[in-house]
């Protein structure tokens, strides 16, 4: 009966803490164009040339810029107070429980079985995946000269 009891209060533990998991998967999509707009936002704002600004683009620019970022770590904070984490497994090894592999790279610097380069993050809740990242992973290379 005591196990019964301790199983039934641990399932409605993970039930209040698992029950935004569905919410949170929807919004990491968000997250990602934060940050690909806050990148490409940034990007922009370096090739402009001030001194050719006539129309006063730099100063709206900017304006924007510090919103997105603003927005972006706003919503991170709100990520990390119910518990979900954001991961770049970049130069770990390969793990199939927390990596999505999207494709093989050669790479005679790293050990076969490397991630290389990640796609988009992971993300957990309470240590939970509630999305791997998508990367790419290491292969070994080939001897072409020994043909």
């Amino acid at each position: 009966m005591e196990n019964v009891m301790n199983r039934a209060k641990r399932e409605a533990e993970n039930s209040k803490k698992f029950a935004i998991q569905n919410f949170v998967k929807a919004l990491l999509d968000v997250d990602d164009n934060m940050g690909r707009t806050s990148s490409v936002v940034k990007e922009s704002f370096s090739k402009i040339d001030e001194s050719k600004d006539t129309v006063g683009a730099v100063p709206l620019l900017k304006t924007l810029l510090e919103g997105v970022e603003m927005t972006d770590k706003q919503l991170a904070e709100v990520f990390k107070k119910f518990g979900v984490g954001k991961y770049d497994p970049t130069n770990e090894e390969f793990d199939p429980n927390k990596h999505n592999a999207v494709f093989q790279v050669p790479d005679p610097k790293k050990a076969p079985g490397m991630v290389a380069v990640c796609l988009k993050s992971g993300y957990t809740l309470h240590d939970r995946i509630i999305r791997p990242a998508e990367v790419g992973v290491t292969v070994a290379m080939e001897n072409t000269q020994d043909r």
